[in-house]
């Protein structure tokens, strides 16, 4: 008897994730991705609560704590740079430096994830879904490069713009959530040599920083700009994105104006929104929902890793109970997770409103500021239990 045929659109960390677990699981995986490989930079992202046991389960572990961004520290500054306090505490994009979380850069988790299958996965790059019909025999799938194709089932692992999601469930507007933030993500050359530092920025309409990585031979910057209602513009269009960034934050100083001419040439650039998805259900048909194209919490939540691989764990784990069952592994999966969405969704909504009262605050005293930050960094949402499957 012929093994269940699965599809996973999307290869970032929920997409690996799950194609690791399926194929362990003796499901036959294809993987289809619209990037001509796997896509290169991204944020620097945690690793957190009960993901640390997934990636223990994976046996990628180890792996993941050695390629660790091994932040000593932070510096936290004002509009202009001034330095607002200094902490080897925690850091703004890794929280306490005391706990078991691991903070990774996306690419490197990315790859790590994507080594730990085995070659009977197949990745099929510089492709992507266009149409999927949903019969009683499988889903007809039609890409925009290969033949079509049946699987038995289909999973969008696509992101916060999924494809997968507006073709199986509809227009993305009636499912997403702007949180009044745009965020970019870009690598330069450390040319302010920090050394396992970051500096991150506090001002009236944007926020920003720099991390230093790969031994401090780069920088990670980020960059946003405040905006309460979505911006119309192509998610595809890189070098459109890098106009809008340099037009919105035309007036930022400090160390921007250089690190913006990097901008321009970095090949890993990255702009979006910080927005949320919400659905009643993450499935319709042989069509199911992972990660943040079934529920992102937006980067400020910290989760999305952590919600990417957890969510991986359960569906790949819930089609195995069901014997390739699509239709009972989606209603346990979506049991079993979903008050761990919530309450991760909830405190992204709750960061949010605490780091702007607490850098409202920062910036009025000038006194140290240090303790309107302590705990705020700590928080995690590690109250799912992991079944054995």
């Amino acid at each position: 008897m012929a093994s269940t045929s699965v599809l996973i659109s999307g290869a970032s960390v929920a997409g690996t994730a799950l194609a690791y677990w399926l194929d362990r699981y003796g499901f036959d995986v294809t993987v289809v991705e619209r990037a001509p490989g796997l896509r290169p930079g991204g944020q620097a992202i945690d690793v957190r609560g009960p993901a640390i046991d997934v990636a223990r389960r994976m046996g990628v572990l180890d792996a993941v704590r050695a390629q660790s961004t091994n932040m000593r520290g932070m510096t936290m500054a004002g509009p202009a740079g001034e330095q607002l306090f200094q902490t080897t505490d925690f850091t703004f994009t890794g929280g306490d430096m005391d706990s078991r979380d691991v903070e990774i850069l996306r690419d490197d988790l990315c790859g790590t994830l994507h080594a730990a299958a085995s070659d009977r996965v197949t990745y099929r790059y510089d492709d992507s879904i266009t149409a999927i019909d949903d019969r009683d025999g499988g889903a007809r799938v039609t890409f925009e490069r290969t033949p079509a194709a049946t699987y038995d089932i289909v999973v969008g692992a696509d992101g916060l713009h999924s494809t997968t999601r507006r073709l199986a469930f509809g227009p993305e507007r009636d499912y997403i959530t702007h949180l009044g933030t745009y965020l970019a993500v870009f690598t330069t050359p450390n040319f302010l040599g920090l050394d396992h530092w970051q500096i991150f920025q506090l001002g009236d309409n944007q926020v920003g920083g720099v991390m230093s990585v790969r031994d401090n031979a780069e920088l990670r910057a980020y960059l946003g700009f405040a905006s309460e209602e979505p911006i119309a513009y192509d998610v595809r269009d890189v070098d459109a994105q890098k106009r809008l960034l340099a037009e919105r934050t035309a007036e930022a100083g400090w160390i921007w104006p250089h690190a913006k001419e990097y901008m321009w040439d970095a090949p890993d650039f990255h702009l979006d929104s910080m927005s949320q998805i919400h659905l009643d259900s993450w499935s319709r048909g042989r069509v199911v929902l992972l990660g943040d194209a079934g529920y992102c919490g937006s980067p400020l939540s910290g989760q999305g890793t952590s919600m990417a691989m957890v969510g991986a764990y359960v569906l790949a784990g819930e089609l195995k109970a069901a014997g390739g069952d699509h239709r009972t592994a989606f209603a346990r999966y979506e049991d079993e997770l979903r008050d761990y969405v919530t309450a991760n969704q909830r405190f992204a909504l709750t960061n949010k409103a605490r780091m702007e009262a607490r850098a409202a605050a920062a910036m009025g005293r000038d006194d140290d500021t240090t303790s309107l930050w302590d705990g705020y960094f700590t928080e995690t949402v590690d109250s799912l239990k992991l079944k054995d499957y």
